[in-house]
Parts: structure tokens; sequence; C-alpha cells
């Protein structure tokens, strides 16, 4: 894995916004606290006005003078140079719930799309939650059954944005009981992990490690170490048979570490035991 640069603010939607807010707080405090350029991505969503001003009043709420909304309804808008302008200002990038094809569909292979990816590249925190989560990796879930036992027909697949290799990213999880569908998905791209991540919950991730925020919990499906499945010889609609895979359950202080796909287990001491040795 090696394609963010900046960090990676992926919640699984629902986040508190009148409370403590303490995971937009938190994309804030990346993106430059009071100072933060903050421009907020309403592409996912077919209401962007109202939408956009919800995460306007959130973010000045929490201390930042600079907010802007930019909705972008057709691929021409996704080309022209004040989009790429909008985008090249701003210290962080956030983008709403909706519907993740409408993102891919109006942003794959824009300048606007070059100029995200280049932003990243060079620092620059990117958040997304719900949609704005799933179209974050490379192959993202587009819809499916929820509730449901493992079978290929429960998931349908697309490309994403490439924000984040290597993972295959599901939102709003627990409380849609979506791991049949998250399990159906990588057991048919088991070099990727599963992200089951729930709401009002966030993976931040920087570099090769993530850490969880929130007050729910991360579901991480590793079929990487899978010993069986029946996938070669099943129907789309028949039961998967999938033995061997790993499942991890990162509530809020743990990480993990997506190279060796390992789980951290106090993610405060890890940081301070990391920060330890860049010293050295």
């Amino acid at each position: 894995m090696h394609g963010q640069s900046g960090p990676l603010v992926i919640i699984g939607g629902a986040e508190d916004k009148k409370g403590e807010c303490r995971i937009l707080r938190e994309f804030l405090r990346l993106g430059g606290g009071r100072q933060a350029r903050v421009l907020v991505m309403t592409v996912a969503t077919k209401l962007p006005i109202e939408v956009g001003m919800d995460y306007v009043e959130v973010f000045k709420k929490l201390g930042a003078e600079d907010v802007r909304t930019f909705d972008v309804s057709s691929r021409d808008a996704a080309n022209r140079d004040s989009a790429v302008e909008f985008v090249r200002d701003a210290s962080c990038i956030f983008f709403t719930g909706g519907d993740q094809l409408r993102i891919t569909k109006l942003l794959g292979g824009t300048r606007i799309d070059a100029a995200i990816h280049d932003a990243l590249r060079n620092g620059t925190p990117l958040g997304g939650t719900s949609a704005g989560a799933s179209m974050m990796s490379s192959t993202m879930i587009v819809d499916g059954e929820s509730e449901t036992n493992p079978r290929i027909c429960v998931v349908n697949m697309a490309p994403g944005m490439e924000f984040m290799e290597g993972a295959v990213i599901d939102q709003h999880f627990a409380q849609r009981g979506r791991l049949g569908r998250l399990v159906s998905a990588v057991a048919q791209y088991p070099h990727h992990l599963g992200l089951g991540i729930d709401e009002d919950t966030a993976v931040i991730v920087e570099g090769q490690h993530f850490r969880v925020l929130g007050r729910g919990a991360v579901s991480v499906v590793d079929a990487g170490v899978l010993t069986h499945s029946n996938l070669d010889s099943v129907e789309r609609d028949e039961s998967l048979a999938l033995c061997g895979i790993q499942l991890h359950i990162l509530p809020d202080g743990y990480g993990f570490d997506l190279h060796n796909r390992t789980a951290i287990t106090d993610w405060s001491q890890w940081e301070a035991n990391h920060n330890k040795e860049l010293t050295k």
C-alpha cells in the first residue's frame, strides 16, 4: 500500500454534528484548526445546498472561519479551472454522504480528480462520510443486501476513487448488519482488507497505519489467510464457504498495521514508541 500521503479520515456515516463532534473536530485539527481552509464536496448528494450548509455550520462552530462548499453536477464542471483552484486553495477536503457512484461518475478521470490526488500526495487531509467513505478505496461497494449470509450476488462492486489502496470499505456497518456483504466482497478480492466502519466512527489513516476514533467499532475482515473457499464452484446465489478468514473488531483507541495486517491494541502506547523510533 503506497497511495496516500496526507491523512484520510474515513467515517462510517451519521457522525456527531451536535455534541462533542470528536471526529469532525479531529478532521479540522488535521487540516489546520482555526486556520483551516475547509472545502466541503457535496458531489455525492442530490441536496447539495442543504447538506453543504450543515457542514459549513458545524465546521464554523468548531472554529474554522474559512469553509466553502463545492458542488459538481457535471463532468464539464469538474474540468474547469475554477474547480481545480478550489481544490488547490483548500487545506483539507471533505466529501459528504449520498451516492458513491455519483462521485466516481462525475469526478473520475477529471482535472478535479487529479487535483485532489495531487493535494493528498502533498499532505492535504481528505475526509469522507458514508458514500464519501465507500469511494475512498480502489474497489468500492456500490450497494448490496444487508443482514444476509455471504453469497456472491449480495454485493455489487465498482472502481472507486483510489485514495486508499488495498482495502474495501463499507459504512453504517453494525447498524445495517453488513458483515455478510463485506465478507462476500473480500472473498472475491482477498488481496484487499475489508473495513466495516460503524456510524459515528472513523478510521484515521496515516501512512501504513490507522487508528479508530468514535462511538462504535471498525471490523477488519482479512481473507488473505483463507484456507478454503468454494468460490470457484458455487452459483452466484448459493452460500459461500469460507474457512480460516480473520476478523478483528477494533473500538476507539485501537489501531491497525495495514502492511503487516495486525491489530494495534493500544494506539497511544504504539504511537509513543513509533515516534521514539523516528527520532532516534
